[in-house]
């Protein structure tokens, strides 16, 4: 049988005017997902894409093999405690999903977890087992899994397609019976209310924007009752309760301002009332705490500074604040838990996160805690239970796989109680490092690098990946997949551009709306300096990015193709203009904030069309290019890299391969169980190590 032939796109020239500009997009009609023509050209390209990359099949073996030989497949989560479970989630070789579960305590002393084996614990209730739950799906993802204060009903959402769309169910866990409560639609998330009569959850509009919190009453027939809902477009809600267990919140929150609602959550059919009105570039956010054995609402905003300050209010008087921790130019404040004791701050510092503690107290005095490596993330672990006497903490590097430890701050002293087991890999063959290098503009660019020590300084072939918007970060992350390349003599490099927020607020600020370019030119700048520096080379050269990193890496293919043999593009967003322009779409209106607002603004609509990936396809040599997305992907919809490959097709000059890979069962974050994550991984590693020579 021949190959099949790369399909290509007709043209069906559709013009769009705004701000006096027509612009004809000749490959609109790819926007209708639901017709068969648009249906069969993706399959098409499917059929093209296996067909091209069929000789990478014992590659794609070899990756998936060890990925699965690194892999602990039988292995068990460090217990957590909630009243008088342990909770934790398993995995078992050969099934695709974890199981969920919990199993009683010995004692309310009980707060050593138990010993961790390939066994289940005794007298262990499944609470969710995924791989009996999929079963008939192609497709499936958790939304919440919650059980109820008293430890009798589990509340979950799954979702069976990738739209993000998921069905809520009740469930008696001793018994198993699945209770009639039943919502369609509801978004990420329940919440039980302290009777575990009520549970709170959200929904989400046309546009894919939680707008709205309900009341469900377990086994009420009446209608659930409209707690909240958000009238502005820019603004989406989420509900939670706090450590404490005293308090409902309610959080409202846009990119450039928030406002956070509370109720007693004694009394969860009361009036949720709003603890500071919103203002406009007013970011905070509330954490509830007991300081020196006052009840106290810790807030952490930016009234005060870029970087943020903590401040702490009286529950009856939540307008007068107490600093706690002043804003410094230099330290970005992130997040503050709280706890019957003691307090845990998040923030970061020359490009890194990092992590303080403090008794707590009326004037809490921060120290440090430093794990014992630099280039590391960490953070508070899974502390659910207000008053333990432990304080569990999480951290992993490049080099050091997932660890929980515990810490008491009595004596200090620190158990490790997991790090997560890595068959047959030696971290000492590993290294990683900071650079610094110096964008077009003078800034100065944090850039990781981890691979092999017996690589060696010289030219090295090299994956270079980014993203660079919403401020967030690439902090430092344990792979087992990217064994597989570094093994294969690849430095790994990630450039943390502008429009994350490694550096703080303003590193954010500066490579978004207006000044969106600097995220594309910080990568650029950050590629030349591999290659002048003799670390890199064009030839051997790939970058990767996904979502808002696929923008990233489609505006570099425009910028600088000649300095890469090769551009992986997950789920990317390289229609900007197209989609901000359409306030129907989903997340359109709060994205304005993020990007600008093209309709309103003819300078915002200029800049976008100048940087937008697919505005700006032209007659040049583009570098071979994989572009992957998903059929039913709320977040990128699959239209923008299906136009992007169709006009790259018909104006690259290179003569190289451009494919598009589209699961038709998925969403943003691709297929769902493990073994097939594993495959896609490996599908996507073959195609870079083959353009990097590695093959």
């Amino acid at each position: 049988m021949s190959a099949p032939a790369q399909p290509v796109a007709k043209k069906v020239p559709a013009p769009r005017t705004f701000h006096g500009d027509t612009v004809i997009d000749d490959y609109a009609w790819l926007a209708d997902t639901s017709d068969d023509e648009v249906l069969d050209y993706l399959r098409a390209h499917n059929a093209f894409t296996d067909a091209a990359t069929a000789d990478h099949e014992p590659l794609r073996e070899a990756i998936f093999g060890e990925i699965k030989a690194h892999t602990q497949e039988t292995d068990m989560s460090v217990p957590q405690r909630r009243k008088d479970h342990w909770y934790y989630a398993r995995t078992v070789e050969g099934k695709q999903y974890g199981i969920h579960c919990r199993a009683p305590i010995a004692g309310p002393e009980d707060w050593i977890p138990p010993v961790l084996s390939d066994e289940p614990l005794p007298g262990e209730q499944v609470l969710l087992d995924l791989n009996v739950e999929a079963e008939g799906h192609e497709y499936i993802a958790v939304g919440a899994a919650s059980v109820s204060p008293d430890g009798a009903l589990l509340a979950y959402s799954l979702d069976t397609s990738g739209d993000e769309r998921f069905t809520l169910r009740i469930r008696n866990i001793d018994t198993g019976e699945a209770l009639s409560d039943t919502v369609e639609g509801v978004f990420y998330g329940a919440t039980w209310a302290l009777d575990g009569r009520h549970l709170f959850y959200t929904t989400v509009d046309d546009a894919w924007r939680a707008d709205t919190i309900w009341r469900h009453e377990i086994g009420s027939t009446a209608d659930d009752v409209k707690v909240f809902h958000e009238t502005d477009q820019r603004f989406g809600v989420g509900i939670g309760l706090t450590r404490s267990e005293k308090y409902l919140m309610i959080a409202a929150s846009s990119t450039l301002s928030s406002e956070t609602h509370v109720l007693d959550a004694a009394d969860p059919t009361g009036e949720f009332r709003v603890l500071r009105p919103r203002e406009e570039d007013v970011e905070y956010s509330v954490e509830h705490a007991v300081l020196g054995g006052e009840d106290r609402f810790l807030f952490l905003h930016n009234r005060a500074g870029i970087n943020f300050e903590l401040a702490s209010a009286s529950v009856d008087a939540p307008e007068e604040w107490t600093v706690l921790v002043p804003h410094r130019d230099d330290v970005r404040l992130e997040y503050v838990d709280a706890y019957a004791r003691r307090l845990a701050l998040g923030y970061r510092r020359g490009g890194l996160p990092r992590l303080a503690l403090a008794a707590a107290t009326l004037a809490p005095e921060f120290t440090e805690w430093d794990p014992g490596e630099e280039l590391v993330n960490l953070g508070p672990g899974a502390n659910p239970e207000w008053d333990a006497p432990r304080l569990r903490l999480a951290y992993e590097s490049f080099v050091t796989p997932g660890t929980v430890l515990e810490l008491d701050p009595a004596t200090g002293e620190q158990t490790v109680l997991k790090r997560a087991n890595v068959p047959g890999y030696e971290a000492s063959l590993y290294a990683a490092e900071r650079l610094w290098v110096a964008a077009s503009d003078g800034a100065r660019i944090p850039v990781s690098v981890v691979r092999r020590k017996d690589v060696g300084d010289g030219v090295a072939p090299t994956l270079l990946y980014g993203y660079g918007s919403y401020e967030a970060t690439l902090d430092p992350w344990f792979s087992v997949a990217r064994l597989s390349l570094m093994d294969r003599g690849v430095a790994f490099v990630v450039a943390h551009v502008r429009g994350g927020g490694e550096m703080g607020r303003a590193w954010y600020d500066h490579g978004k709306q207006l000044e969106k370019r600097n995220t594309f030119t910080d990568f650029v700048d950050v590629a030349r300096h591999l290659v002048d520096t003799g670390r890199a080379e064009p030839r051997r050269l790939v970058a990767m990015g996904g979502s808002a990193g696929g923008l990233l890496v489609g505006a570099v293919a425009n910028l600088a193709p000649e300095l890469f043999s090769g551009i992986v593009a997950d789920v990317p967003f390289v229609d900007p203009l197209t989609s901000i322009l359409d306030p129907s779409l989903p997340l359109t209106v709060g994205e304005w904030d993020e990007w600008g607002n093209p309709l309103a603004s003819a300078e915002v609509y200029r800049y976008m069309r100048d940087y937008s990936p697919y505005e700006n396809v032209a007659a040049k040599p583009y570098p071979a290019i994989l572009a992957t997305t998903s059929l039913n992907d709320t977040r990128v919809l699959p239209t923008e890299p299906a136009k992007w490959v169709a006009k790259l097709l018909d104006h690259s000059t290179s003569g190289e391969q451009i494919l598009l890979k589209t699961e038709m069962v998925a969403g943003h974050a691709g297929v769902s169980g493990r073994y097939a994550k594993w495959r896609e991984t490996a599908f996507e590693y073959a195609w870079v190590l083959d353009r990097l020579g590695c093959a």
